[in-house]
């Protein structure tokens, strides 16, 4: 199987600098390791692109912490392999601090 050698990964599009990224499949409240440390500064900048690691291609929840202390969950997101998938600003509907 070919791979493209960059696997998954998530772009940054909210306005704000991530702090903490954990997944957890869809419904299911298991939630993986914190993403953001597989960055070199341990956070993903606004338009910053981030390694997934441990992620098989399926259906997923996403936890997210900012620089400014909001916490915000994300539901199903569609995670492809050898893709990039990308949290927008609008999709941060269900925050709190």
């Amino acid at each position: 199987m070919a791979q493209d050698g960059k696997g998954i990964r998530f772009w940054n599009l909210t306005l704000h600098t991530i702090t903490s990224f954990r997944m957890s499949p869809a419904g299911e409240n298991r939630w993986g390791p914190d993403q953001c440390r597989n960055d070199r500064d341990g956070t993903v900048e606004h338009d910053e692109r981030l390694r997934i690691t441990g992620i098989a291609p399926g259906s997923y929840d996403v936890t997210v912490e900012d620089e400014t202390g909001r916490k915000c969950l994300v539901r199903n997101i569609a995670v492809q392999a050898g893709a990039i998938f990308s949290i927008e600003e609008r999709q941060l509907t269900e925050c709190g601090e």
